[in-house]
C-alpha cells in the first residue's frame, strides 16, 4: 500500500468508521451509511493533508534550490 492509500485509509477509519477502502465484492462490506458531519470531517482531513503535503514539497524544493 502506497503512502496516499495509507493516508486515505486512515482518514476513512478515523472519520467514517470504514475498515478498508479495498473492494470486497459484498454490498454489506462495500456500501456504508455515513453521517454528513462525518463525511465533512473526512473531506476536511483529506484537504488539510493535501495542504501539508504541498508545504512539505515547497520546503523540500527550497532546500534543493
Amino acid at each position: 500500500m502506497n503512502q496516499l492509500e495509507q493516508l486515505l485509509t486512515q482518514i476513512a477509519q478515523q472519520h467514517l468508521h470504514i475498515e478498508t477502502l479495498e473492494t470486497r465484492r459484498s454490498d454489506s462490506l462495500d456500501f456504508h451509511d455515513v453521517a454528513v458531519w462525518c463525511l465533512r470531517d473526512a473531506l476536511e482531513a483529506a484537504f488539510n493533508a493535501g495542504i501539508e503535503q504541498g508545504r512539505k514539497a515547497t520546503k523540500s524544493n527550497r532546500a534543493k534550490g
